[in-house]
C-alpha cells in the first residue's frame, strides 16, 4: 500500500486547517486523554484515515462497514488496543496494516492516537465547488464521429491503479497497455457508457474522469470532482436515454448529483441527510455506496448506506425530480442484478443483510438474512444444479458464502431465500465472480490476516458444491518479491474463459495481474510493468456494459 506518496487533494487540504483537539481538560471516568499530536502528524493522520479508514469507518467515524470509532470509544480502548488492531487486523475484515508493512510502526502509533482525537469537521462541496473543478478537455464537437483506433473494445480492461491516482486501460487479447490514464485517487469504479463508448471512473477523492474510447489513443476527455470523497458513477441506460446522463454519490459530503453524459457538465444535486430506517434518528452523514441505472425505467437505483433507504430517481424531468423512497436496512453498500436483470440485489453489510428491490415495480421484494458482513461485489448469478438460478454473495466477517434463490417464476419455493450456504477459506472476502459460460465460482480473501490466505483464491465448481474448494496459489504464480501480495477481484474476459486477479502489493513495490485459464485453473499469463502500482479492480468493458457477473 501507500507510503506517503500523494498530496492531500484541495478539499483535504482543507481539513488539514482544522484546529486540534490535543487538549482536553476533562475527561469522562475510564477515558484517557487524547494524546497531543504536532500540525504535522494531525495533517498526516487525516490523510492516513482518509486512505485508509474512511470507507468502512466513515468521515465523521460512526461506523457502517467497520465500527465507530468515535473518541467515546476509541478513548475507552486505549492506545494499546488500537495500536494493536491496526497493526494485526481481525479475522472479520479489518486490514492487518502494520504486519503486511502497509503502515510503519510509527504510521501505526500516530493512528492509535489520531483516533483519540476529535475527528474535524470537513467542509460542504456543492455546485459552484463542482463547476469550478469541472473540465472538457475534448468538446463533443471534436471528439471522433467513428473509433479511431483498431482494439477490440468489447474486451478491454480498465484496471485501478489505486495508490498512483491512474487506471491502466488493457488489451485483453495481447495482455499490453494501451494507455495510463490519469484519475482521481483509488478509482473505486468503472463503467461503461449504454453505447459502449465512454469509461466513466471515480475516485475516492471524488473526482469523475471521462475516457473516451473511440480516440486513436484512449483518454480523457472531460472531468470534474464532485466531493471531498466517493464511490459511485452510473450512466443512463434506459432505452431513448443511452449515455444522456451520469449520476455520482458521495460518501462526503452526503449527495448525489446529475451530470450531463456527455461532458460531465453537472445539472442536479440531492442530499440524502434524513432519517434512519426502522429507529427514525436523524443521521448527518448517509453516504451514497452503489447506484445502477435501470433496464426497466428512466431511472437510477441510488443505495444509501447510513439510513438504509433505496432511492428510485426517474431522470426524465429533472426540473420536476420525482424519486420513490424504499425503506430496507441500514448500512447498504454493493450489490448487482440478479441474471434477469430486472432485480438488484443489495448488502446491506452491517445489517448481515441482502436486500431485493424490483426495478420494474419499484418495490422492496425482500429483506434476506445471510452471514456476517457481506460484501459481494456485483455478485455473482448461476444456475444451481437443485435449486435453480442463484445469486451469490461472500463476506467480510465469516467464511460462508450465501447462495440466493432469484427465479420466482419457475423456482417460487426458493425465491428470495438463502437456499444454501457453503464455507470459503474464511472472512475477509471483497469478491465473487462467475460467468454465464463457466462452472467456476472464484471467491478471494484480500482482508484476511493469514497470508496464505490473503495470498490465494479459493474456486468452487457449481455443478457440484458439495465438493469444496480447490485453493490456487496465485501469488505465488506472480512471483513478485517483498509486499502484502493481497489477490484480489476476480474479473474475466468477454469470453468467459479467462479471469483475471491482482496482485496487489505496496506502492514501492512489485505488482502483477495474474490471467487463470478458467476451464484448466492453470496459470495463463502474468501481467508485470512497473506502472501497474497497486493495482486493485478491474472491469472488462464488455461485462461491465452489459451487467454480466
Amino acid at each position: 500500500m501507500k507510503q506517503r506518496a500523494l498530496t492531500l487533494v484541495a478539499g483535504l487540504a482543507v481539513l488539514a486547517a482544522a484546529p486540534l483537539f490535543g487538549g482536553v481538560a476533562a475527561q469522562a471516568q475510564g477515558k484517557a486523554a487524547p494524546p497531543q499530536l504536532s500540525e504535522s502528524d494531525w495533517a498526516r493522520g487525516k490523510e492516513i484515515f482518509f486512505q485508509r479508514c474512511a470507507g468502512c469507518h466513515g468521515v465523521l467515524r460512526k461506523g457502517a462497514t467497520g465500527k465507530p470509532l468515535t473518541t467515546d470509544i476509541t478513548q475507552v480502548k486505549g492506545f494499546d488496543y488500537l495500536k494493536n488492531v491496526i497493526t494485526n487486523g481481525t479475522p472479520a475484515g479489518m486490514p492487518n496494516f502494520g504486519t503486511a508493512g502497509e503502515l510503519s510502526a510509527g504510521e501505526v502509533q500516530l493512528m492509535a492516537k489520531y483516533l483519540m482525537n476529535e475527528p474535524p469537521q470537513p467542509p460542504e462541496f456543492g455546485m459552484k465547488d463542482m463547476k469550478s473543478s469541472w473540465k472538457v478537455i475534448v468538446p463533443v464537437s471534436q471528439r471522433p464521429t467513428k473509433p479511431m483506433n483498431s482494439y477490440d473494445l468489447d474486451n478491454l480492461f480498465s484496471v485501478t491503479l489505486r495508490d498512483s491516482g491512474e487506471i491502466a486501460l488493457i488489451d485483453g487479447h495481447s495482455k499490453k497497455i494501451i494507455n495510463i490514464i490519469k484519475t482521481g485517487y483509488a478509482v473505486h469504479i468503472s463503467r461503461m457508457s449504454k453505447s459502449g463508448r465512454y469509461l466513466y471512473v471515480i475516485g475516492r477523492d471524488a473526482r469523475i474522469n471521462l475516457i473516451d474510447l473511440w480516440m486513436a489513443k484512449p483518454d480523457n476527455v472531460a472531468e470534474i470532482r464532485v466531493g471531498l470523497e466517493a464511490r459511485s458513477v452510473e450512466t443512463s441506460k434506459y432505452k431513448g436515454f443511452d449515455d444522456k446522463y451520469a449520476i455520482a454519490g458521495s460518501y462526503w459530503p452526503p449527495q448525489y448529483v446529475i451530470m450531463d453524459g456527455f461532458t460531465l457538465e453537472p445539472k442536479k444535486i440531492v442530499s440524502t441527510r434524513g432519517m434512519t430506517v426502522g429507529t427514525q434518528e436523524y443521521h448527518p452523514e448517509p453516504r451514497v455506496a452503489s447506484i445502477v441505472g435501470s433496464h426497466y425505467g428512466p431511472e437510477f437505483i441510488v443505495n444509501i448506506k447510513e439510513t438504509g433507504k433505496i432511492q428510485v430517481v426517474n431522470y426524465q424531468d429533472l426540473k420536476n425530480l420525482k424519486i420513490t423512497e424504499i425503506e430496507a436496512a441500514q448500512f447498504l453498500h454493493d450489490g448487482g442484478f440478479d441474471s434477469t436483470g430486472r432485480y438488484f440485489l443489495v448488502a446491506a453489510n452491517a445489517s448481515n443483510k441482502v436486500a431485493v428491490v424490483d426495478t420494474k415495480t419499484s418495490k422492496l421484494t425482500a429483506l434476506i438474512e445471510v452471514g456476517k458482513t457481506p460484501h459481494p461485489g456485483r455478485g455473482a448469478n448461476f444456475i444451481h444444479p437443485k435449486f435453480g438460478p442463484v445469486w451469490a454473495t461472500s463476506h467480510l466477517g465469516d467464511e460462508s458464502i450465501s447462495l440466493i434463490g432469484t427465479d420466482p417464476v419457475k423456482h417460487p419455493k426458493q425465491a428470495w431465500k438463502v437456499v444454501e450456504t457453503i464455507d470459503g477459506q474464511g472472512g475477509g472476502s471483497l469478491f465473487i465472480k462467475t460467468h454465464p459460460k463457466s462452472s467456476n465460482l472464484w471467491v478471494d480473501t484480500p482482508l484476511n490476516p493469514d497470508p496464505e490466505l490473503s495470498q490465494s483464491v479459493a474456486v468452487f465448481d457449481t455443478k457440484n458444491l458439495g465438493k469444496g474448494y480447490d485453493v490456487l496459489p496465485v501469488a505465488e504464480w506472480a512471483n513478485l518479491g517483498a509486499g502484502p501480495k493481497r489477490v484480489v477481484q476476480g474479473e474475466y474476459n468477454r469470453a468467459g474463459d479467462e479471469v483475471w486477479f491482482s496482485v496487489w502489493s505496496g506502492m514501492t513495490q512489485e505488482s502483477a495481474l495474474v490471467v487463470i485459464d478458467d476451464k484448466t485453473r492453470k496459470l495463463k499469463a502474468v501481467i508485470k510493468d512497473k506502472r501497474l502500482v497497486t493495482p486493485t479492480g478491474k472491469f472488462n468493458t464488455y461485462n461491465t456494459q452489459h451487467d454480466v457477473y
